[in-house]
C-alpha cells in the first residue's frame, strides 16, 4: 500500500486491474486502518476515474454473495448519497410505491454514512427482517413485490472498511459503488447520483451492459429527482432534462422534501408518507422518482409513470408491500 499511496500521492491513477486488486486487498484485510483511510482520503481530493471506478465495480461484484432474482425482472432504486442535502428518504418510499404499482424491487440500502438515516436505518426501525437467505428473499418479492438487500449481508468482505468509513463519516467512492454493485444484478436501475460528472461515469460503465437504466442528478445539486428544478437523464437510447411540468406538477421548494432530524422522525415522514397523509410536495417528489422507475422498466413517459405511482400511493397498495413485508419478518 505505500507504494500505491506514493504513487497516488503524486497524482498518478490506478489501472482498472490495480484497482479492482487494491479493493481486494483491502477487503482481505491486507491494510491496517490507517493506509486503508488514507487511500480513501485520496479520492476526497481528486476525482475518481473511470478506470478506477470500473476496478472498484468488478473487486466487489466478484466478492459478493451473489442471489438470482432474474425471473422477476426487478428493479432497484437506488441513490449515491453524498448529496448532503438531508432529505427524508425518498428512494426507499418510491421502491414500495414502485412495487405497489406492479413492478417487482430489488432494493439495495445500508445505513447512513454521510446522512443521518439511510435506507436500512428506517426498514430497521420499522421491523424489515435482514436478510441474505434466497428463499426469503423470493417469498419477499412474491407476497409484496419488493425485498431488501441490506448491503453488509451480501458484501461481507467489506467489514474492514465499514468502520473506517463510519469513522471518516463522509462520502467516500464507497457512495459512488454502492448502486452499481446491487447483489441481484438486476436488469433494471434508477440511479441517483451526487454530480454530474458521475453521472457520466454511470453512462460510460451502464452503456456497456444489458442493464435498462436511467441515471438521474437534479442540477442543484440532488441525488434523486427533486422538482426543485431541473433534473439531467441518461438513459440507454437519450439524454434529457426533466422538469416538475414533465410530470404535470408544479416546481416545489427544497424545504418541503427535508427529512428528519432523527431516525425516529425520518420513519415517521415515511410512514405517513406511505399512509396517505404526506404533504403534496412530499407525495410529488415520491410519485416522481417512482414514475421514472416504473417508466423505464415499461417504456412509459415520466407522466405516465408518474400517474401510475400516484395510483399506488394513494390506493395504499405502497403501504400495503411495507406491511407484507412487515410481517414476513416477524
Amino acid at each position: 500500500m505505500k507504494e500505491t499511496l506514493n504513487r497516488l500521492i503524486n497524482q498518478e491513477i490506478l489501472s482498472k486491474e490495480d484497482a479492482r486488486q487494491i479493493l481486494i486487498n483491502m477487503a482481505g484485510g491486507k491494510y491496517n486502518p490507517s493506509q486503508t483511510a488514507a487511500f480513501l482520503t485520496v479520492y476526497m481530493m481528486r476525482s475518481v476515474t473511470i478506470e478506477e471506478l470500473e476496478g472498484f465495480r468488478d473487486a466487489l461484484l466478484e466478492l459478493c454473495l451473489a442471489v438470482d432474482l432474474d425471473e422477476y425482472n426487478p428493479v432497484d432504486l437506488c441513490g449515491t448519497g453524498g448529496d448532503g442535502k438531508d432529505t427524508f428518504n425518498i428512494s426507499t418510499l418510491a421502491s414500495f410505491v414502485t412495487a405497489g404499482a406492479g413492478i417487482n424491487v430489488t432494493k439495495h440500502g445500508n445505513y447512513g454514512v454521510s446522512s443521518t438515516c439511510g435506507s436500512s436505518n428506517v426498514m430497521e426501525f420499522l421491523g424489515i427482517r435482514f436478510s441474505n437467505e434466497p428463499d426469503f428473499l423470493r417469498r419477499s418479492i412474491d407476497s409484496a413485490g419488493i425485498c431488501i438487500l441490506h448491503a453488509p449481508l451480501f458484501h461481507p468482505a467489506m467489514k474492514n472498511v465499514a468502520p473506517i468509513r463510519r469513522e471518516l463519516a463522509v462520502k467516500t467512492f464507497f457512495n459512488m459503488l454502492g448502486p452499481m454493485v446491487n447483489p441481484a444484478f438486476p436488469k433494471n436501475q434508477i440511479v441517483g447520483v451526487f454530480n454530474l460528472e458521475l453521472a457520466r461515469m454511470y453512462g460510460y460503465l451502464y452503456q456497456n451492459t444489458d442493464k435498462r437504466y436511467t441515471i438521474l442528478h437534479a442540477l442543484d445539486g440532488y441525488d434523486e429527482i427533486s422538482l426543485t428544478g431541473l433534473t439531467k437523464t441518461i438513459s440507454n437510447a437519450t439524454e434529457a432534462m426533466l422538469s416538475p411540468e414533465d410530470f404535470g406538477i408544479l416546481k416545489i421548494e427544497k424545504e418541503d422534501i427535508q427529512g428528519g432530524a432523527t431516525i425516529e422522525d425520518s420513519a415517521q415522514i415515511f410512514m405517513d408518507i406511505l399512509q396517505g397523509k404526506g404533504t403534496e410536495a412530499q407525495n410529488h417528489v415520491v410519485c416522481a422518482n417512482a414514475g421514472i422507475a416504473i417508466a423505464t422498466v415499461k417504456g412509459l413517459t415520466p407522466a405516465e409513470g408518474f400517474i401510475s405511482a400516484r395510483e399506488s400511493l394513494m390506493s395504499g397498495a405502497g403501504l400495503k408491500a411495507l406491511r407484507t413485508l412487515q410481517e414476513l419478518s416477524k
